[in-house]
Parts: structure tokens; C-alpha cells; sequence
């Protein structure tokens, strides 16, 4: 795949704060990108410089293969956590109003379609419920037709139903050929979405890789944990323990150790077992759970 986006020795600081300490990294024609960190990671300053909306002290940002320049941050699509819009307008009002501001805008129709606008196309803006107000300006994001789409906590304040659905449209607009670069604080997001991910702490990138490979490389086997009905395994001490009224194993091997659970008698009513995830893996590199992660500066 081609590079859309490479990233070299970028630097940024404010006053005696080094908010991003020499990252580089590149995106891929069609990714979706995810840039994780907890708190004061430099997260959030990466994605303004990336967007044009703040100078690099140094370093660069190639779009293309080439230094980026002004006219390249306009033809970006960037769906804002908050996003001031016109009062009084329609949905279908606001899409033609921010379909004006561009000489070769998407077609509206197709937007409505792709971000499932139909049915309150006539509604004030204003009265739209979480959901929709987010379909919105994910298709305000798009009027532009940008080959880049930034995407800042989209999901952020959703209900669970919400999110899924519009994990479904992030979907739908990445087999478009589309690249999307996307921060979010949700675990679950990021392996449901993202290709690849950044993981930046104190302004630099401690882990990138896919999910899959980076849980792989800081991971191996599983958790069981059964109902404690006062039995013990014959492993040793280290591998299990009881507390909160369960057995906990950590098992290199979920099917032998299953296995030996059913020999020794133990019934497997109950069983739970748990592989680490993303949230397990930011505990483990930044001392933070990805869930408790509040804004990044």
C-alpha cells in the first residue's frame, strides 16, 4: 500500500513542557490509525500539527510524499469532539450550507445515504440525539471529499448501541479506500477499528503495531477463573490463586489446563476466561487503564 502520511523527528514544546518528543511514524492508503495515550501523552498535540491547527517547532509532517503546505490541511476531513454549527438549520440546511464553502463538494444525497441521515433530514440540528448529531458531522467531515478523515474521540458521551453503529459507518467509509486516522480512550474501539495503533507516553511513541500483534508480543495465554468451591488444583502455587470468591489460573494453555480442571472434578459451571486486551496492554506500558485515560494534552 502507498504512504498517505509520514511522520519525521516531530517536535513540539510550550515553554519548558516537551508535549511530542521526536515521534515518526507512517500511515498506509486505507488504514485506519489509531493514536492512544493517557494523559499528558501528546496525543492531542500530534493530531493539531497533523491537522495544520499548530506549528511544529520541528521536524515533518509529509502528505503524499511531499512537505505538507496549507493546501493540503484544507483538503483534510476532520470530525471535532465539539463542533459549533448555524442555529435554526436543518440537518439537510447545515449539509448545503458546509457544502457551499468547497468548489467540488461530495454529493449530498450519497452523504445522507452513507451516514444515515434520512429519516431527520428535517429536523433542527439542535434536537438531534447523540447518535445522530455525531452521523452529522461525520458527514460534514466528508463534504470535502478528503482522501484523510480525523476523527477525535467520535464516540465519546455515546450509548453502547450508538457506538456500534457508528463503528458500522467508520466501516462502510474505510472500503471506500479511505484513510482514517482516530483517537479515542474506548479499548474496544480501537481493536474493532483501528489496522495499526500508536502509543505515546510523556510525547513519545512507546508501542506501534497492529492490536493483534502487540497483545501478542506483551501477551501469551489467558485467565480462567471458576467459582471457588473449595478445591484446589494440583499446579504450582504461582499460577493460581483464590480471592473474591473465585479460582484464578493464569494458564499458558486454556485447553490443557481445562483439560485438568474435568480430571481433578471440577465443574466448569461458572467458567469465565478472559485474554488480554488493549486496556490490559496501556496498564502494563503506561501504569494507566485506557478506560480511566481523561483528555490528552
Amino acid at each position: 500500500m502507498a504512504v498517505v502520511l509520514e511522520v519525521r523527528d516531530l517536535i513540539k514544546s510550550y515553554g519548558d513542557l516537551v508535549a511530542v518528543n521526536g515521534i515518526s511514524f507512517v500511515v498506509q492508503q486505507g488504514q485506519c490509525f489509531g493514536l492512544l495515550g493517557p494523559n499528558g501523552a501528546g496525543k492531542t498535540t500530534t493530531m493539531e500539527m497533523l491537522e495544520g491547527l499548530v506549528s511544529a517547532d520541528s521536524g515533518d509532517i509529509l502528505y503524499q510524499g511531499r512537505i505538507a503546505k496549507r493546501s493540503d490541511f484544507q483538503q483534510l476531513g476532520v470530525q471535532f469532539q465539539q463542533t459549533a454549527l448555524q442555529d435554526f438549520l436543518t440537518v439537510r440546511e447545515t449539509l448545503q450550507l458546509f457544502a457551499a464553502f468547497y468548489e467540488e463538494p461530495a454529493d449530498i444525497e450519497e452523504l445522507i445515504q452513507l451516514c444515515d441521515l434520512s429519516d431527520f433530514l428535517t429536523q433542527d440540528h439542535r434536537k438531534l440525539s447523540g447518535g445522530q448529531r455525531q452521523r452529522l458531522l461525520l458527514a460534514l467531515a466528508l463534504v470535502n471529499q478528503p482522501k484523510i478523515l480525523f476523527l477525535d474521540e467520535p464516540t465519546t458521551g455515546l450509548d453502547p448501541h450508538a457506538r456500534r453503529n457508528f463503528w458500522q459507518l467508520i466501516a462502510k467509509i474505510k472500503q471506500q479506500g479511505r484513510t482514517i486516522i482516530l483517537t479515542t480512550h474506548y479499548m474496544d474501539e480501537a481493536e474493532f477499528l483501528c489496522d495499526e495503533i500508536v502509543i505515546m507516553a510523556k510525547g513519545q511513541i512507546i508501542a506501534r503495531n497492529s492490536p493483534q500483534a502487540l497483545l501478542a508480543e506483551h501477551f501469551s495465554g489467558a485467565l480462567i477463573r471458576l467459582p471457588d468451591r473449595g478445591m484446589q488444583p494440583q499446579l504450582p502455587a504461582a499460577q493460581w490463586h483464590m480471592s473474591n470468591g473465585f479460582l484464578h489460573i493464569n494458564s499458558q494453555d486454556v485447553e490443557a489446563s481445562i483439560r485438568q480442571l474435568l480430571n481433578e472434578g471440577f465443574s466448569l459451571e461458572g467458567l469465565y476466561i478472559k485474554s488480554a486486551n488493549l486496556d490490559d496492554l496501556f496498564l502494563k506500558l503506561t501504569g494507566q487503564s485506557l478506560s480511566e485515560v481523561g483528555e490528552v494534552a
